[in-house]
């Protein structure tokens, strides 16, 4: 699976004008399932990304997770965006190949549970739409951007 991970003061996501995942302070999570992930690889990339030490402490070093990101237990939001363009191959020519790719319904069921996995694990937990035609909102912070890989076997590490 792969992420791309954005501290953001405020996201959201929009879809035919309608409002439907918003977040204050916390991680904009763009999200791709590839062929051969798991509930496995899900998990493990969730639980690293909770752990992630991106958020300032009082002395304004990165050295807090979105579960402790105020150094007083505060957590914030998680806006996790569906996006199967992050598995792009622009390797072959001019047009990206989408082949790493999982299928759709593979990629939704991950997506899913990725989802589900993280509001068993976290408060604060938005989402888009699968498959929709998202525009996507936010303020990065910092800025501050971070991809992230759990490879499955065989996959090059971003």
């Amino acid at each position: 699976m792969i992420a791309v991970l954005q501290r953001v003061s405020e996201a959201r996501v929009v879809v035919e004008g309608q409002v439907v995942g918003e977040i204050g302070a916390g991680l904009l999570v763009l999200l791709c399932a590839e062929q051969g992930d798991t509930d496995a690889s899900a998990d493990k990339l969730l639980a690293k990304m909770l752990k992630l030490r991106i958020f300032s402490d009082a002395q304004g070093k990165m050295n807090l997770s979105v579960q402790d990101m105020d150094g007083r237990g505060k957590q914030g939001g998680l806006l996790i965006v569906s996006q199967f363009t992050l598995a792009a191959d622009t390797t072959g020519g001019n047009r990206p190949s989408f082949k790493a790719a999982a299928s759709p319904g593979e990629g939704r069921r991950l997506y899913d549970y990725f989802v589900a996995q993280a509001r068993k694990a976290h408060p604060v937990v938005q989402t888009g739409i699968f498959a929709a035609d998202m525009r996507v909102e936010l303020v990065n912070d910092g800025p501050v951007t971070i991809a992230m890989r759990i490879a499955t076997v065989g996959a090059l590490p971003i």
